[in-house]
């Protein structure tokens, strides 16, 4: 009997541990059943889903369809100022060279004196010291009926011979036409070579005090490398056909026999140079063995060995000498469409000298 209690009393605390664990299973369980979750749910959350607004969304196309249209316009109008602006110059532009103005006075036919000016350097490419523009402007002041004299301003350094020459025989060509007509010459800072080949030609020569006057002299310069290009070792190649064709080249000896050549070429113009002078001047010029060498004087100078006649300004010639104080100017200048085209010709020449360069030079 003490075994079976023994027994009893020692399997009954079993029981009431799994009652235990299965009642502790049952409330761990309830109560994280009953645990409230973490996640909260909001009134909107749980608020019905609301219906999308027909009509928002036509609005807002309407809006960037509007701003675009706008954006094109004003685009529009940005081209179409542009676009007049341009059309404006261009038609400026063609109103000036239609016309072409060159910057010379009307000529007037009331009694007046016509006044040529030579500024600068006497070349062809000069705008007021070429044969191109001097010339017309001489045959208009003389052939115009109102004019009784015309006055040659000068301020040149000289230039070309050439230039010079064609204008003194034309100036002594319009003398013989127009001989109630005179020229004179009015100096202004330098009438040097080239220059007083002109002016020689005046019927008189009017100069200031500090006036450089004279130069009567011919040159040819060059430069010679040919010593240098010994030290540095370079060695000129250049071919030619005519033993004188190189004549001149700084790369290149100069021989006696072409140093002969050129100073007897310079020689022949000089005395062309000497002959106009003389013609121009007659008896009032003083000769001396330094009055050709190529020197030059000031004015006062210029007169003691008549080189010059008086000294006068444009002014005083017109009022004390023309007895016409009018004075119009029948220089020919040039013009906006002329400077325009030939920098424009200049452009396109270097480009088409750049692209056949370009062309030859390109490696094959």
């Amino acid at each position: 009997m003490n075994d079976d209690t023994t027994g009893a009393a020692g399997k009954q605390p079993e029981k009431p541990t799994e009652a235990m664990s299965a009642s502790s299973s049952a409330s761990t369980g309830s109560a994280s059943d009953s645990r409230p979750e973490s996640r909260t749910d909001s009134p909107a959350d749980n608020a019905p889903t609301a219906a999308p607004n027909p009509t928002s969304l036509p609005y807002a196309m309407l809006e960037q369809l509007g701003r675009a249209l706008l954006e094109e316009q004003r685009a529009n109008r940005r081209w179409r100022v542009f676009f007049r602006f341009a059309t404006l110059l261009v038609a400026l532009f063609a109103i000036w060279a239609a016309f072409d103005l060159k910057g010379s006075s009307k000529p007037a036919s009331a009694r007046h004196t016509a006044l040529v000016e030579i500024e600068g350097e006497i070349d062809s490419d000069s705008s007021t010291a070429s044969v191109n523009s001097i010339l017309p402007a001489l045959n208009d002041a003389f052939s115009d009926t109102g004019s009784v004299g015309v006055i040659l301003r000068m301020n040149s350094p000289g230039g070309s011979p050439v230039q010079s020459a064609i204008v003194n025989d034309e100036i002594t060509r319009l003398r013989k036409l127009h001989p109630n007509k005179p020229i004179y010459v009015v100096v202004e800072d330098m009438c040097a070579s080239g220059c007083y080949y002109i002016a020689a030609a005046a019927d008189k020569i009017y100069v200031s005090q500090g006036s450089i006057v004279g130069s009567i002299g011919v040159l040819m310069s060059s430069f010679g490398f040919t010593g240098l290009m010994d030290k540095l070792g370079i060695e000129r190649r250049l071919m030619t056909a005519g033993e004188n064709k190189a004549l001149m080249d700084p790369f290149s000896p100069t021989s006696s026999r072409q140093k002969e050549f050129t100073q007897t070429m310079l020689k022949e113009i000089h005395e062309q140079f000497i002959t106009a002078v003389r013609n121009g001047r007659g008896k009032r010029l003083k000769e001396s063995p330094e009055i050709f060498s190529g020197l030059f004087w000031t004015g006062n100078t210029a007169i003691s060995l008549g080189l010059a006649d008086a000294l006068g300004t444009v002014d005083s010639v017109a009022r004390d000498v023309l007895k016409a104080e009018d004075v119009i100017d029948y220089t020919v200048r040039e013009g906006l469409s002329d400077r325009v085209l030939k920098k424009f010709g200049a452009a396109v020449g270097e480009g088409a000298v750049r692209a056949v360069g370009n062309e030859w030079m390109r490696p094959r």
